[in-house]
């Protein structure tokens, strides 16, 4: 299932939605300008590797990627879902919340494969935070959706039953990669995404929404 668009309204510009989309594609570029040793090499610095944890890496793997496809789908899937979290809870704790998700995701895939070599990167673990938000705070957000047969269908899914079924993906995938190799073990950080999820959830609530939000309450739970 791919999201194509939401229908949830948003009453404030996502200012850092588009600012991290921007620095991700710009820090993007940059690596694709790179030949291919300067980038590797680039990846391998900046980039988070289990094995040689740093809480610098853990930070600036967070707006690397590893081809165009990455890039694209996780900058889509952010702005079909940050939008209405930096709406309830402001740009500064946005901010803030987006980076905790992040950093959890990136704990939580170390802590799955404290001896893995391959450099992680991504911002899909901090973009699975928001999307954790959004499911506590918009479940019955209707998400136009394109669901992938042996044809396309295009019907509108309740954001809960959409998020869960991704959750329950990562979470099952994840579990599974847990018996491959130190040589097989490139590819997806699933457990970023759980931990990315699950932190999203948590810190939502604990943040809290701005005051504004609060007084308008009613028009995002109809």
């Amino acid at each position: 299932m791919f999201p194509i668009r939401y229908t949830q309204p948003s009453y404030s510009k996502p200012v850092v939605t588009v600012c991290l989309i921007v620095i991700n594609v710009l820090v993007f570029l940059f690596e694709v300008s790179l030949d291919a040793y300067s980038r590797n090499d680039f990846i391998n610095v900046y980039g988070l590797v289990p094995d040689h944890f740093s809480f610098q890496s853990m930070l600036t793997s967070m707006f690397l990627h590893g081809g165009w496809m990455h890039l694209l789908g996780n900058m889509w899937f952010l702005w079909i879902f940050g939008d209405n979290i930096e709406d309830i809870l402001g740009s500064a704790k946005y901010l803030l919340f987006y980076l905790a998700c992040g950093t959890a995701a990136a704990l939580a895939q170390v802590a799955a494969k404290p001896d893995s070599r391959i450099a992680m990167v991504g911002a899909s673990g901090a973009i699975a935070g928001v999307m954790g938000a959004y499911m506590i705070k918009f479940p019955h957000s209707r998400i136009r959706t394109a669901v992938f047969f042996i044809f396309i269908l295009f019907t509108e899914i309740p954001a809960w039953v959409m998020l869960i079924y991704w959750f329950a993906i990562q979470l099952f995938s994840g579990w599974g990669s847990l018996g491959q190799t130190q040589t097989s073990q490139g590819g997806t950080a699933f457990f970023a995404h759980v931990g990315g999820f699950i932190a999203g959830i948590v810190l939502v609530n604990l943040m809290g929404p701005r005051e504004r939000y609060s007084n308008r309450r009613d028009l995002y739970w109809r």
